[in-house]
């Protein structure tokens, strides 16, 4: 009898340890629910911590709503580089602004002129843009900003004793901007160069000129330069 009734005994002792069980799940809900003290977090998630998942806290809700929030935020600022970098691309484009020229080399001398010359410096090794004018010497701005200009004057009369003789100034619009000069007969060969940076708008030019009066020679390294470039643009109001 006993080894036909063992079944039977363990299924009632089955179903009471499930009551049990059940029991002890459900006061302990009830505990929880009813606890007035204070928690670490401000409140339980019973749903979360009862009815779904092991090891559910009760910050779940904050770190939810705290993904939520920082991802709209990524969006705001992902928009908001995009359309940032748009303005920037329309306000450049077009804008690559840049050239070198050099005079062509000589054993004479380009001068003495009765009236102040503007210098053609056609050799040119780069005119990207196309705003410079080698036929004219002057670069004309394509677009409005701010530009870095430099010119180089070189001057060599051969030998000691004679007179070194030269002046060179950069313009804009007809305006000075910069110059060099050297008026010696102690040295029979000079080079000086200066940069300058000009805020143009569309359509301004600027250009070097030798002074009335005043040569360059003996430039047979195309030592005489001119160059300048777009630091950046802005728009012309």
């Amino acid at each position: 009898m006993l080894p036909a009734a063992s079944p039977c005994i363990l299924m009632v002792l089955s179903l009471c340890l499930r009551a049990e069980a059940t029991t002890a799940f459900d006061l302990l809900r009830e505990t929880a629910v009813s606890y007035s003290g204070s928690l670490p977090c401000g409140g339980w998630d019973c749903e979360c911590a009862f009815g779904r998942q092991k090891s559910c806290c009760c910050i779940a809700q904050p770190l939810f709503e705290l993904e939520e929030a920082t991802f709209t935020r990524m969006v705001g600022l992902w928009e908001g580089l995009s359309h940032l970098n748009s303005q920037i691309e329309e306000l450049t484009a077009g804008c690559k602004i840049a050239f070198t020229a050099a005079m062509l080399r000589m054993s004479g001398c380009l001068g003495p002129f009765n009236s102040n010359m503007s210098i053609s410096y056609r050799s040119v090794s780069l005119n990207q843009g196309n705003g410079y004018n080698p036929a004219l010497g002057t670069f004309t701005a394509p677009h409005a900003g701010l530009y870095s200009f430099s010119f180089t004057a070189y001057s060599s009369v051969g030998s000691a004793g004679q007179r070194l003789y030269q002046k060179v100034q950069l313009m804009k619009n007809d305006q000075l901007v910069a110059s060099s000069w050297e008026d010696n007969r102690e040295d029979s060969e000079d080079s000086s160069t200066q940069t300058v940076l000009l805020q143009l708008r569309r359509g301004c030019q600027v250009y070097v000129e030798l002074m009335s009066g005043r040569q360059l020679c003996g430039d047979t390294r195309g030592q005489n330069m001119f160059s300048g470039y777009l630091v950046y643009p802005f728009s012309e109001q």
